[in-house]
């Protein structure tokens, strides 16, 4: 994850993982770098007593609970401003105390960023960066040993300006009802998302995986006509699957507050929408096998679970950076996957009836038997809908990187339950990718891609 703080990355010129040893430096004597509601500095690591460990709680704290901020470990400041360099250890030891602390002494843990920036030629000192987002989960209350007598603070500090303030009673209980209420609004947003472009496929009766991302904190994506132009260009070129080198969007549109892409007008053409506020919904076809009974009638549908990982795996991070690129969303995001066998199966059409509409087909996920060629069932009753949740990163996801494997893993091992898998074995939880064990169709697209991302 990388944090993105749009006032500070404007300061430095760049973003805070790219950002160099002098560019830091360089900050001393500049006004506009003075310490404010999203920068503070400190000169040397905090004391490992419970003083310490109070402040560094207060610090981290107080960012999360208001817009977000950085904290400069290894730079002295007079009155606000950055004044000297003194260079801190960059060891294991002071970096595992730090997250020690945070776990222990802040409620909910607070989410942060540690980010070593070295000095030339001596990389075991440098600067310390703690970068720490604005929280969806505040208010974040201070929970180590209070070390100082105070009748006014009920232990949830956030930002005032350069300084440390305290919330009232009444600050604390608008926090939580905000929480509870954004928790609410984003399972809404996600279900209404979902059921948009459900809609706009409802005629189809073929299975397809219904990928669903809404970023915790909105973004905002700005349609006009020169960006419009912009995005376009951007999504005709993206190739969907991992890989394969093929596979572009053939059309770019515009919807009520959305983008929408399609690869074509066929059925077995994939549909995007893309909202304005970082969320965004694809619906992939899957590659299935029909199984006739004796009278040459669909009996049953089914695809192996290769065909189910691989769309989700590109599917993925096409949404997470719709999100962070265009709508500007950072941070944490909450990802949804359907599995639907027929359009008509899914929860947000049940209160339509259509009694000229053919009964849905059964589908299964089944394995293949590599030697003969063999469905191997692992559930005996079929199943036309299942899904599965998991909170993200969306820069895990945008960037391609191992939390890319480990949501898909959840993802998938989850959604294939309904069908007899205890797990699906093609990514480990811990983001070990086996392209051998995808689908004759897709393991060599998976394995070229895998091997030009490092992620083999």
């Amino acid at each position: 994850m990388v944090t993105r703080l749009g006032r500070i990355e404007g300061l430095l010129g760049r973003r805070l993982d790219n950002v160099t040893y002098s560019e830091i430096a360089n900050l001393v004597g500049n006004a506009e770098a003075a310490e404010n509601e999203d920068l503070d500095y400190k000169q040397a690591h905090y004391a490992t007593d419970d003083r310490g460990k109070e402040e560094l709680a207060k610090d981290m704290a107080a960012f999360a609970n208001h817009t977000g901020g950085l904290l400069v470990l290894g730079m002295a400041e007079a009155k606000g401003v950055p004044s000297k360099v003194f260079d801190v250890d960059l060891d294991d030891s002071h970096l595992r105390h730090i997250r020690q602390v945070i776990a222990a002494c802040t409620a909910p843990p607070v989410r942060y960023e540690a980010i070593p920036i070295p000095k030339p030629g001596s990389s075991g000192t440098g600067f310390l960066l703690l970068a720490v987002p604005r929280s969806p989960y505040g208010p974040h209350a201070v929970t180590a040993r209070p070390t100082r007598l105070t009748t006014d603070a009920l232990r949830y500090p956030r930002r005032g300006g350069s300084k440390t303030e305290w919330l009232t009673e009444t600050d604390v209980a608008t926090a939580y009802r905000a929480r509870f209420t954004a928790a609410v609004e984003r399972d809404q947003r996600m279900t209404f998302v979902e059921e948009e472009i459900v809609d706009a496929l409802v005629s189809r009766t073929t299975p397809h995986l219904i990928t669903t991302l809404v970023p915790e904190q909105a973004g905002d994506m700005v349609i006009d006509s020169d960006r419009f132009a912009r995005y376009e260009q951007e999504l005709l070129a993206t190739q969907l699957f991992p890989g394969q080198g093929s596979r572009n969007f053939g059309r770019v549109s515009v919807g009520p507050r959305r983008l929408i892409v399609t690869e074509g007008s066929g059925r077995r053409s994939a549909r995007a929408e893309l909202h304005r506020d970082g969320s965004a919904s694809i619906a992939i076809p899957l590659h299935a096998r029909v199984l006739l009974n004796e009278d040459e009638e669909e009996q049953m549908l089914t695809a192996e679970p290769g065909e189910v990982v691989y769309p989700l795996l590109a599917a993925l991070p096409f949404l997470a950076v719709h999100a962070r690129d265009r709508a500007a969303a950072s941070g944490p995001a909450h990802a949804r996957v359907a599995l639907v066998a027929d359009m008509a199966v899914h929860p947000t059409q049940a209160r339509y009836l259509d009694l000229s509409r053919p009964e849905p087909v059964p589908f299964r996920v089944d394995r293949v038997d590599p030697g003969s060629g063999r469905r191997l069932p692992l559930a005996p009753e079929p199943c036309n809908y299942a899904t599965a949740h998991a909170g993200v990163l969306l820069d895990d996801l945008a960037d391609l990187n191992c939390g890319l494997l480990q949501a898909t893993a959840a993802l998938a091992d989850e959604l294939l339950q309904a069908y007899g898998y205890p797990e699906t074995g093609l990514i480990t939880r811990f983001g070990e990718l086996r392209p051998h064990l995808f689908s004759q169709r897709n393991s060599g697209a998976v394995s070229q891609w895998a091997r030009e991302r490092g992620l083999l």
